[in-house]
């Protein structure tokens, strides 16, 4: 099986050689405008499925709120804005997205929250958002994002350093399946051409262990079986408190 799954994915490594030349010379970025239009299709069908998942993840938001004043929410990968109405009345929200397209369908989705603040959009990578000072957010919130970020470990990283003590880093994430499954079978062969088809997406990272390794003070994580095309079907879900 081991010797199968190399196999396979070596040959569609060998398939995705014009798109990794593509992308080594810059015209990559092309797809990036059309990847913004199809998340903005792809994210309602997402929360359709999950929506009784992420209502019962932010409805710990409050918690984390302090008193006499706004919960603060920083959004990495915000995309379109899929999560904003699962969010609290009244609090602010600071986006973040490296992908600058996004910026016209997250205004619509902007326009469609009016029970929220919104701060700011910010063109930005995860793994830098120095332009956002150390504990300034109450509230973290990472989903469907960690699976495209370059580094990880930087990314969850930064989410420690933004958030203020006793603040929290919110996630919901497609990991890797159980090494003795089909699933990791197919995500390991179909892995070379599904990052180009997800914008830098991978099927196959463990997420779990760079939470665990992060140092927050408290990790509520628990694995799901989403309601979604079986690569993608395997969830962590949950919030590490710092």
């Amino acid at each position: 099986m081991e010797l199968l799954m190399n196999f396979l994915t070596l040959f569609f490594k060998v398939l995705t050689l014009p798109l990794q030349l593509i992308e080594a010379v810059g015209l990559y970025q092309w797809y990036k405008e059309f990847f913004a239009l199809l998340m903005s299709k792809i994210s309602v069908s997402y929360n359709a499925k999950m929506d009784d998942k992420k209502r019962d993840l932010f409805s710990n938001l409050p918690d984390f709120k302090k008193p006499s004043e706004p919960l603060t929410v920083l959004e990495i990968g915000c995309g379109t804005g899929a999560n904003f109405k699962y969010y609290p009345p009244g609090c602010k929200v600071i986006c973040t997205d490296p992908n600058r397209h996004f910026k016209k369908y997250l205004e619509k989705g902007m326009s469609e929250n009016t029970h929220l603040s919104f701060e700011r959009f910010l063109v930005a990578a995860g793994e830098d958002m120095g332009s956002i000072e150390d504990e300034a957010v109450d509230a973290v919130v990472a989903t469907l994002v960690l699976c495209s970020v370059r580094d990880m470990t930087r990314t969850i990283q930064e989410a420690h350093r933004m958030l203020r003590p006793g603040g929290a880093l919110f996630f919901m994430e497609h990991v890797v399946a159980e090494r003795s499954s089909w699933t990791y079978f197919f995500q390991h062969v179909l892995q070379p051409m599904w990052y180009y088809f997800g914008d830098g997406c991978e099927l196959t990272r463990s997420t779990w262990n760079d939470l665990e390794a992060a140092g927050f003070s408290e990790l509520k994580l628990k694995r799901i079986e989403a309601p979604l095309n079986f690569l993608i079907k395997p969830h962590i879900v949950g919030y590490a408190v710092k």
